[in-house]
């Protein structure tokens, strides 16, 4: 497996800590997930940024995806598949180092493993439909980045 899989991994249990206890700084629990998973060395940056960013990002991408997902409110989403979406439409957004499919197939990887059955489905749909939706928006603004 590789690095950016393994960091995305990790940015997904950060982010999953962090539904449960809000109050949390991220960056604290980042810390605590790593000493108590005993991550290996040369993940840890890039999932950090992933992370932190979707923090600072948090109500733009629960409002892009709580317009996507129209017949789930945010709250019925299961929480894993819920940080799931954030970490992915925050690579689609503000990672212009990252190819839109890759996040949208990580993600859908990421799913399948942390989630149910139905997981790797639900967020392919979410993601396609953003991702779609970008695509749409960046066309009748003319070149430059998909934001």
């Amino acid at each position: 497996m590789g690095k950016r899989r393994r960091s995305r991994e990790l940015a997904i249990k950060v982010l999953f800590h962090l539904e449960f206890s809000k109050k949390d700084d991220p960056a604290t629990a980042f810390d605590l997930i790593c000493n108590n998973f005993g991550i290996s060395e040369g993940i840890e940056i890039f999932s950090k940024e992933l992370v932190l960013g979707v923090c600072v990002h948090i109500k733009e991408l629960d409002n892009l995806i709580s317009k996507t997902s129209q017949n789930w409110r945010l709250e019925r989403i299961a929480r894993v598949d819920h940080s799931i979406l954030r970490l992915a439409v925050y690579e689609l957004l503000y990672r212009d180092d990252i190819p839109p499919k890759v996040s949208i197939n990580e993600a859908v990887d990421l799913g399948k493993k942390f989630g149910t059955e139905e997981s790797g489905a639900f967020i392919n749909g979410i993601l396609d439909k953003i991702y779609t939706s970008l695509n749409k928006t960046n066309q009748n603004t003319g070149p430059g980045e998909i934001k």
